[in-house]
Order: C-alpha cells, then structure tokens, then sequence
C-alpha cells in the first residue's frame, strides 16, 4: 500500500527532481580487466532483496547534490537531508531507515517549522470522497484544520498508512479533534513524530521506485 499521509489543499510547485539513472555502462575490451572489477566475490542475494538493494545502491551511489534534492522529497529538513546524505552507503534499507529514524528524532524546531512549512505545499487528496455524509465530513475537517492552524501556526499532518480509505475522513477528524486538546510544546512533539512516520514510509517507496526503474 502506497503511503498516506493528509496536509490541507494547496497549489503545489514542483517537487523535488528524481535521482538520476544510473550511467550506462561502456562496452567492455577484449582482453582488457574492468578497473572497477573487485577481488572481492559478490555476496549471493536473495532474489526477492534484489530489487531493493539496486536501489538503495543508486541511493548510495548518487552525487551528494541528487541524493539531497531525493530526500527532501521524503522530508522537506535539509538539516535531515544533509545527515542522511553525509552518512552514506548504507549496507541495507533497515540501517538507513533507522538513520532517518534517528535523524528526525535530532530535528531541532528550526528544522520541524522548515518541514511542516515544505508539507503544506504538498497536495494530498482527501479520501472517501463518496462516502455517505463525506460533504458534512470534508466541511467539519476544513473547519477543525483552519482551528489547527490558528492555534499551532503550521499545517496539520497525519500519517494514513494502514487505514481503510472508508475510514480515513473519520480517523482524520478524530485525530486533529483529539490534537487540538494539546499545548503547542505537546502537539510539537506530535507533529514531529507524524513526519517521522510519513518520512520513513515514503524514504522506503522512494528506494522501492527507483529499484523499479532501474529494472526497466
């Protein structure tokens, strides 16, 4: 399932470029050792891992600048960015999962207003559209989001993973109702860890993506 995360409609600029395709590789020589050849043998793979390690190794071998501009895409905190960034290769999805993991728990406010800031540019559909009663659902959630934003100041954000559609504009209202109750330091706190989750399910289809295109 695809990841879901809910932020309030707005005109959304382009997002952040795609890593680039891996260079085609030139023609080998007869006769002629690869100079990118290692002595060391390849680790057999299992064949469902494979396309998943291809693209966190387009991941880990992207310049600095592509693999930036990548994981602001998944979070818009170039602080986070750079980390994730600086601390490359990672030897499998999980250790890098657990560094963005890290990463987000480290983002001082500065860096949580940036990337609340960056996900109010991102448009979201609102789900359940058809649902009986959806139009009484979708004018409350405006209201209770515009109350969010004038209480706390930054965009509401939720991550949606693993809630039926039939359920998200119910989950969504009820979740931004119970948050209201917060103080500004708890909802922080809130909204930080919300962005954790959104961050990490879309740094996962991220590198499932790009393993799917280097399969092309």
């Amino acid at each position: 399932m695809p990841f879901r995360s809910l932020v309030l409609h707005r005109a959304s600029p382009p997002r952040h470029p795609p890593l680039p395709p891996p260079p085609s590789p030139a023609p080998s020589r007869p006769h002629e050792e690869d100079p990118l050849a290692s002595d060391i043998p390849s680790p057999r793979l299992d064949p469902r891992d494979e396309p998943t390690l291809l693209g966190l190794h387009r991941f880990n071998e992207a310049d600095a600048g592509a693999a930036e501009e990548a994981l602001l895409a998944c979070c818009g905190s170039h602080r986070w960015a750079l980390r994730l960034t600086a601390h490359r290769p990672y030897p499998d999805i999980e250790s890098l999962l657990a560094a963005a993991s890290e990463a987000s728990y480290d983002l001082r406010p500065a860096d949580l207003a940036e990337a609340l800031a960056d996900e109010s540019w991102m448009p979201q559909p609102l789900l359940g559209m058809r649902a009986p009663g959806s139009q009484a659902a979708h004018t409350a959630l405006r209201a209770a989001h515009a109350a969010y934003e004038a209480r706390y100041g930054h965009v509401f954000v939720v991550c949606l993973e693993g809630i039926d559609p039939e359920e998200m504009l119910d989950a969504v209202l009820g979740s931004i109702r119970t948050r209201l109750a917060n103080d500004p330091d708890e909802e922080r706190l809130v909204a930080a860890d919300e962005l954790r989750r959104i961050a990490l399910t879309r740094l996962e289809h991220l590198v499932a993506t790009h393993s799917r295109a280097a399969a092309r």
